[in-house]
This record gives C-alpha cells, sequence and structure tokens, in this order.
C-alpha cells in the first residue's frame, strides 16, 4: 500500500463522520466545528431481496429529499455564517458519511472506533430462504462522500497529478476501513459527472458504497474468471490485459498501467485502466502505481473532453476491487470509465434491449472510440 495521507477526523452536527486527507501535517481543520441544526439523521432503509433476478434491491425513501442543484453548494468549504457539510474553510480532500444514504445511515455509536470502523463485526446480507417470495434486512453498510477540491468550478481533470495522488491514497484508506467493519462486502468508487449522467451537484466530488453483499456484476466477473482458471490454468484479467495491450485499442500506456477500449464494449465510450500486476484492491496498490496513476488517468480525462468540440464528456468512473471475503485470489484492480455521448450533441440513452433486458447495442465501435480518443489531443 502506498504511504498514509495526513488525516484529521471530525465529526459533523448530527453524529456523521467526516475525514480530512491533508497533503501536509497540522492543517488544523479538525478543529472548525459544525454548527447547524441538521435535525435526525436519514434512515437508509432497506434491502429487498428479488429472486427472479437472485439480486438485492436498497429501497431507500430518505434519498428522495437529496439537495438537487442547489443555490449553495453544500460541498463547498464553510465560510462565515454559510455552513456546509465541511466545516473547515478550505481542504484537499475531505470525505463524509452521505446525508442521504443507499446504504448505513445512523448506527449504534457505541460500536464505532474512531475513523468509522466497527468494534464488533456486524451481519452481511443473510442468504435467501427460497422458500420465501418478500424478503428484506435492514441496509446496513456506509455511503461515503468524496470531495476532491475545495474549488466549486473545478473537475478532476482540473486536479494536479499530487492531488490525484491524495484522492487515491484516501479512497485507499477508506476501502481498508470500510472492509474491516464487519457489515461491508465488497467496497465500490465511483465518481459521476455531467447533467446528462444525472448528476445533481456539480462541486468534483465522488462516493463511496460500503455494499452489504457483492454486487452482481462483481458476481458475473468472479464466474467468470473462475471458468477460465478451471479451463486454461490462468488469471482471466491478465490474458485480457496481455490480448490488448500494444493492440488497436489502446487508448493510453505508461509502465504501470495501460488504458483501451474493450474489444466488446458496450458503451460509446469505454475506457478500462488496468494496473500490468494484480492487486485485489486499492489497500494494495504500490505507491509507484498511485503516482503513475495519476497521469495517466488525468490524460486520458482529457482525451475524453477534446473527443467533441462541445467539451466537456459527462461520464461515470468506478473502481473494480474485490469482495472483502471471496474471489480475491481471481479479482484485478481495474477503473473502468464510461461515457453515454456517442456523437456531438447526441447521447445513447439505454432503451428497451439495455434497459429491459440487458442486451447492449454499441451505437460506434470500439475500434473507432479508441481511435477519436488517441487523435483527441
Amino acid at each position: 500500500m502506498s504511504r498514509p495521507p495526513y488525516l484529521e477526523t471530525s465529526n459533523l452536527a448530527d453524529g456523521r463522520h467526516l475525514l480530512y486527507f491533508n497533503a501536509g501535517p497540522d492543517a488544523g481543520r479538525a478543529w472548525f466545528a459544525d454548527k447547524r441544526d441538521l435535525g435526525d439523521r436519514v434512515e437508509a432503509g432497506q434491502l429487498r431481496y428479488d429472486p427472479l433476478r437472485d439480486e438485492w434491491v436498497a429501497v431507500s425513501a430518505g434519498r428522495n429529499a437529496r439537495p438537487q442543484l442547489p443555490v449553495a453548494c453544500p460541498l463547498c468549504p464553510s465560510q462565515g455564517d454559510e455552513m456546509t457539510e465541511v466545516p473547515a474553510p478550505d481542504y484537499d480532500v475531505a470525505v463524509f458519511e452521505n446525508r442521504f444514504p443507499s446504504f448505513g445511515g445512523a448506527v449504534d455509536e457505541t460500536r464505532m472506533r474512531s475513523g468509522g470502523t466497527l468494534a464488533e463485526p456486524g451481519a452481511t446480507v443473510p442468504e435467501a430462504d427460497e422458500n420465501e417470495l418478500e424478503i428484506s434486512v435492514p441496509a446496513t453498510g456506509r455511503c461515503e462522500v468524496v470531495c476532491f477540491s475545495s474549488e466549486h468550478d473545478a473537475s478532476f481533470v482540473d486536479l494536479p497529478p499530487e492531488r490525484v495522488e491524495l484522492v487515491v491514497q484516501a479512497l485507499a484508506q477508506r476501502t481498508a476501513d470500510l472492509a474491516a467493519r464487519g457489515d461491508v462486502s465488497q467496497v465500490f468508487c465511483f465518481e459521476n459527472r455531467g447533467v446528462e449522467i444525472g448528476v445533481t451537484l456539480h462541486h468534483p466530488h465522488g462516493q463511496i458504497y460500503g455494499y452489504p453483499y457483492v454486487t452482481p456484476q462483481t458476481r458475473r466477473h468472479l464466474e467468470a474468471a473462475e471458468r477460465h482458471r478451471d479451463a486454461t490454468g490462468r488469471n482471466l484479467f491478465e490474458d485480457i490485459l496481455a490480448a490488448e495491450r500494444g493492440g488497436p485499442r489502446v487508448v493510453a500506456s505508461n509502465e504501470h498501467w495501460t488504458a483501451f477500449v474493450p474489444y466488446a464494449a458496450r458503451w460509446p465510450f469505454e475506457v478500462h485502466l488496468y494496473p500490468h500486476e494484480r492487486f485485489a484492491d486499492l489497500a494494495e496498490l504500490p505507491e509507484e502505481y498511485v503516482r503513475s496513476f495519476a497521469p495517466l488517468y488525468l490524460e486520458v480525462l482529457r482525451r475524453f473532453d477534446a473527443a467533441f468540440a462541445e467539451g466537456k464528456m459527462p461520464y461515470m468512473s468506478g473502481w473494480h476491487q474485490a469482495p472483502v471475503k471471496e474471489g480475491r485470489d481471481l479479482a484485478w484492480l481495474r477503473l473502468e470509465i464510461v461515457s453515454i455521448r456517442r456523437a456531438a450533441g447526441k447521447v445513447k440513452f439505454l432503451a428497451s434491449s439495455e434497459s429491459v433486458m440487458g442486451g447492449f447495442v454499441n451505437d460506434l465501435g470500439p475500434e473507432k472510440a479508441a481511435e477519436i480518443l488517441r487523435n483527441a489531443l
């Protein structure tokens, strides 16, 4: 794991945890108190089991009250009487519990350690009883917001490489801490950008989901990797990386990472960033991989934004990490960034085939997308 960042911990007015990840020591940000009256914390709701899809669905009515493009941004640092989710007047990277969570919400504070881990492991989602059709359990786990910069009008692509490194270090530490809770089965770190994606806050930020179950996508990936290992004795992700390196769909690469459009990409623009060695999650990523990731990822984002004259491309970006307790010998840490933009002024809508049947149709083509991105800068 890379060196830990300088960390300060605090609490918001309703008891939610706030962490400042600082570029240097003795920043003193934790001294600033949250003076707001926030009332009771929003409960996360429940998980309901879908026996037809063999999947869990989070039902969280409290999220419907979350802010949408407010006049006063809740992610900016607090200034005078204008109090926000971040009490300090500035910050490098700030992480706090989501006020409107899909998972977690209010918890027994006597079970919490410093930094937000459980002193005694909680229960993950139980196995479904096949004789029951309506199964629900409390939505345990955790949802956090990650603010990349105190500058409201910035974007991730505007960050210097040193800040990107700090963000990755913060995500790595949160991954390790959440994995230790006991009620988290998988940690997902992600960012959404652009109103076309559905973003409701423009301040540069991402989120972390500590799922109390292993997600369907990860289950399918690990099952495919297991079949591949049984058939060939090799790691599926390593074989994919070897097949793509040096091929026609590579967008950018360096000593430790390769960014490529996959052969069977679903989205008009879809780029996967693989490290050249296998790591289960961000907590295992060595410092040299963190340093080399920053400039390469920024280059990919610049290529996304330069692909069309209209500028900033909407995207979803997320880290595939191994579950906490299974598949860690098979999984391969990697970042996936996708965009629904298929041409200038046009977006790819997930219509009936994609949304109802799960059958994706790529309107652009992986090779053409890779060519556009390579020629973008």
